[in-house]
């Protein structure tokens, strides 16, 4: 919770300016207290007296005319965090070189509190060089980046530069009390990408989503979270992103981070197997049916498995069917918890929203979950992770 903290919520002149209002307000519910910087331009998106209702102050929008000679003193001192709700490239600008023309920019300079910046911007703005260095710039200086997120943008584009829901916000200043702050956790999601030529590949149908929820799961706890992917990935300030394609690449990084993890959940769909002298140049029809040698590809699950000091492993298997590999899988690999799913099954689909899932554990019991979303599936599979975890018993515990 926020209980006790003071908040100044920088508010700059971007169409995602009204998500603020909802920020505020999602912030004193959790118990901060909350006062208000405009920019001139951010008054154009959403109303002064919107912030004064639901803050209880009236929000500072100019350095001067105010009864307070110098407001932006008063406010940088007061604060023990600024948020910067949506920030635009030209705030992000002024922010990076110091610049203090505005109210915004001016309370940041005079503050000693820590930086939570939420870019919003069309796709090409932020990820025009400039931007770049900038964004840079105040990670060097301390700042927090809290996404841009992936979506919907103003006038119908779409792609990232979307400012992120405002709770993900709330989130990145509430998970330092969760149960694993402090901790780290390796996830692993979407299907390996094993080339046949520069240009093709095998693959499989998944699509990350249920990796990717169990990142998000994670990092909602506190978790900092190492997430081994070969899919579009959730943007959240405590989940590093490492982008990977092939089954090799994944135990490389995999296999590092799980070094330093207490909780690794492998949801990712690896491949078995992996031609083993893809060609240089791409196949052409009219050479005829190529002639491919699979090779068997890097266990990334049972490396893990067989590390002495090894973290809290959970692994996944995808069935069709029968699900008694899965219970077979378990014990061979000595996980401490396997989650299975037959993927034929309506509402456990690659590619969907839903899935019906078996906790499956290395004495061949198992645990049947109804059908639930993947965020679902996700939380309830942490909370039982941290339990196993907590208690200490697997297999890679110190003793």
């Amino acid at each position: 919770m926020l209980a006790g903290r003071r908040i100044v919520l920088g508010i700059t002149g971007g169409v995602a300016a009204y998500k603020a209002a909802y920020l505020a307000r999602r912030l004193i519910e959790n118990g901060a207290e909350v006062r208000v910087v405009m920019t001139v331009s951010a008054t154009k998106f959403v109303g002064v007296q919107t912030l004064a209702a639901i803050t209880g102050v009236t929000p500072v929008t100019s350095l001067f005319g105010s009864d307070d000679v110098s407001p932006h003193t008063t406010l940088g001192r007061w604060a023990d965090t600024i948020v910067i709700a949506p920030a635009t490239a030209a705030s992000i600008s002024r922010l990076a070189t110091g610049l203090s023309e505005d109210p915004l920019s001016a309370t940041v300079l005079a503050s000693t509190a820590p930086v939570y910046v939420a870019p919003a911007m069309h796709t090409e703005m932020w990820e025009h060089a400039a931007t770049q260095r900038n964004i840079a710039t105040l990670v060097d200086d301390g700042y927090t980046m809290v996404g841009p997120d992936i979506g919907a943008l103003a006038g119908g584009d779409d792609g990232i530069g979307r400012m992120v829901d405002p709770d993900v916000i709330v989130e990145a200043l509430v998970g330092v009390d969760g149960p694993l702050a402090g901790r780290q956790v390796l996830v692993t999601a979407g299907g390996t990408r094993e080339p046949i030529d520069p240009v093709r590949f095998i693959g499989n149908r998944s699509s990350g989503k249920m990796g990717n929820a169990v990142a998000l799961a994670a990092a909602h706890r506190g978790a900092a979270v190492s997430l081994v992917t070969t899919a579009p990935a959730p943007r959240h300030p405590r989940i590093d992103v490492i982008e990977v394609e092939t089954a090799q690449d994944m135990a490389d990084a995999a296999w590092k981070a799980a070094e330093d993890a207490d909780i690794a959940v492998m949801a990712a769909a690896v491949a078995d197997f992996t031609p083993g002298d893809p060609a240089p140049d791409k196949l052409r029809r009219t050479d005829g049916p190529p002639q491919i040698k699979l090779v068997a590809s890097p266990n990334v699950l049972a490396g893990i498995a067989a590390m002495p000091d090894r973290p809290f492993l959970v692994g996944f298997a995808a069935e069709t069917g029968s699900l008694d590999k899965a219970i077979e899988k378990a014990r061979s690999y000595g996980v401490d918890m396997l989650v299975a799913n037959d993927v034929t099954a309506i509402g456990s689909e690659f590619g969907g929203d839903t899935n019906e899932v078996v906790l499956v554990f290395p004495d061949g019991t198992t645990e049947p979950w109804e059908l639930m979303t993947k965020a679902e599936v996700a939380e309830r599979l942490i909370d039982r992770s941290v339990e196993g975890w907590q208690a200490g018993s697997y297999r890679g515990a110190a003793s």
